[in-house]
């Protein structure tokens, strides 16, 4: 556990020229803190303790202002950068090593019972204030511009940009 606490925070030191410390980042980046309450809110989730589960995760959203549903799957150095107004629904999967700025929704478009969340692949980046909305899958790889609404799947690679995102 600790090595992937400290595997996350050298992830986000790497990738930010403006942070000074591991303890800077740990104690004072909403991305991190919420990662971490995301992990014990899903844990509580596959226990089947749903209330404590989203009891959890409403603390979190409440001190990071990142609302992340506990079902939903997120793999390895994540980064969520800023973090402002980030949603991440239910039954959302997230690769390892992506990369999500302020505004971003992977979000559903129905309310059924179903999986009805993105399926983001690894070493994507997810520009700020862009809807990836529905059961889409997006490759590994690939790029989602800033503000870019994404209601299609979305091939390995590919950069997505625009108010209705097309490949470029």
């Amino acid at each position: 556990m600790l090595n992937r606490v400290l595997e996350l925070l050298r992830t986000y030191k790497n990738y930010d020229p403006a942070a000074k410390s591991l303890w800077e980042i740990g104690l004072l980046y909403p991305g991190p803190k919420a990662l971490f309450f995301h992990r014990v809110a899903h844990a509580l989730y596959q226990m089947r303790l749903f209330f404590l589960a989203r009891l959890m995760a409403e603390i979190s959203r409440l001190l990071t202002g990142i609302e992340i549903h506990p079902g939903a799957t997120i793999g390895h150095r994540l980064v969520i950068d800023h973090g402002m107004g980030v949603v991440i629904g239910e039954t959302a999967v997230i690769g390892d090593d992506c990369i999500i700025f302020h505004g971003v929704t992977l979000g559903g478009l129905k309310f059924d019972p179903v999986k009805r969340h993105p399926t983001v692949g690894n070493k994507v980046m997810i520009g700020t204030g862009a809807k990836v909305l529905g059961p889409i899958t997006v490759g590994d790889g690939a790029l989602i511009a800033a503000n870019a609404v994404v209601t299609k799947d979305v091939p390995p690679g590919t950069t997505m940009v625009g108010p209705l995102a097309t490949p470029k």
